[in-house]
């Protein structure tokens, strides 16, 4: 059976706050009103800046029991270092707490930026450091800059030494040299899903399925960030997503809607839920 969610990407907008969210919720219940109404959400504060590990503890008690909750990784690494020299950056973060959603972890996103064009080497060397268990992410944590998150007096990586459980990849790419054999044939090597990214016609929308699961993150099909999705093309969206569930080998298929800006997103996100199956069996 093939697990099937959608959700949004964030939560925390002030511009949702009278719209989706009622008058007077307070700012703290966002995230828990959220997970009642859909089935995963995408982290995405640890792309700004690195969390603290009471957030992730908090984020984790506030959804419902069940929810997939992916993170995405820090722009650090993939807009500032470019994905060179990562070992040390990696550790900070997995030493941040990620690994302290415990069960509700979902993959973690890599997105490149649009001017970043498809280097084999570098890109292989990225994927060979990206821990694949739980235990390899508490691993890399002890090696990251320790003395940075002592004063926490936490140590997140101590809830991997009860579990090992896999961890998931996928990565975003938004330069057309990425439509190339070459890196897809590399991302199915590392088992790591190639994001169908819907960007308004600004960037490639490569639909490959290279992992186990399949990630997809819907910005708006007309206008980026701001145009929401017709009911025709939810419908469209949504026969893509049975056809990806349908493919041998794929366990998971997780839709985010990041076309915040007018709302559109968590309304979206509904939308295609209540077309979709929540699992799909594979064809016998």
């Amino acid at each position: 059976m093939t697990d099937i969610r959608t959700g949004v990407s964030g939560w925390r907008y002030p511009g949702w706050r009278g719209v989706f969210y009622p008058p007077g919720l307070r700012q703290r219940d966002e995230l828990s009103y959220l997970s009642e109404r859909m089935a995963t959400v995408e982290v995405n504060g640890s792309f700004y800046s690195l969390q603290r590990p009471s957030s992730w503890r908090s984020w984790a008690a506030q959804v419902a029991d069940g929810t997939v909750m992916a993170v995405k990784g820090p722009r650090f690494i993939t807009h500032m270092l470019r994905l060179r020299d990562a070992r040390e950056a990696l550790g900070t973060f997995f030493a941040s707490g990620p690994l302290l959603l415990g069960d509700l972890t979902g993959p973690f996103l890599w997105q490149l930026p649009a001017r970043d064009a498809f280097e084999p080497e570098r890109l292989e060397a990225f994927f060979a450091l990206l821990p694949r268990t739980e235990r390899e992410a508490a691993r890399l944590a002890r090696g990251g800059r320790l003395a940075q998150i002592e004063r926490w007096s936490e140590t997140p990586w101590t809830r991997a030494a009860r579990a090992d459980r896999p961890l998931r990849h996928a990565i975003e790419v938004r330069h057309s040299s990425y439509e190339d054999e070459a890196f897809l044939a590399m991302c199915r090597r590392h088992g790591v899903a190639v994001v169908v990214s819907d960007g308004a016609g600004q960037w490639p929308t490569i639909d490959a399925v290279t992992a186990d699961h399949v990630y997809v993150r819907l910005h708006g099909g007309d206008e980026l960030y701001t145009s929401g999705y017709s009911a025709t093309e939810i419908e469209d969206w949504a026969a893509r997503v049975r056809g990806w569930a349908a493919h041998d080998g794929v366990e998971q298929v997780l839709v985010y809607f990041d076309n915040d800006a007018k709302v559109h997103a968590p309304r979206d996100a509904i939308a295609l839920a209540a077309v979709l199956p929540e699992r799909l069996s594979a064809p016998r």
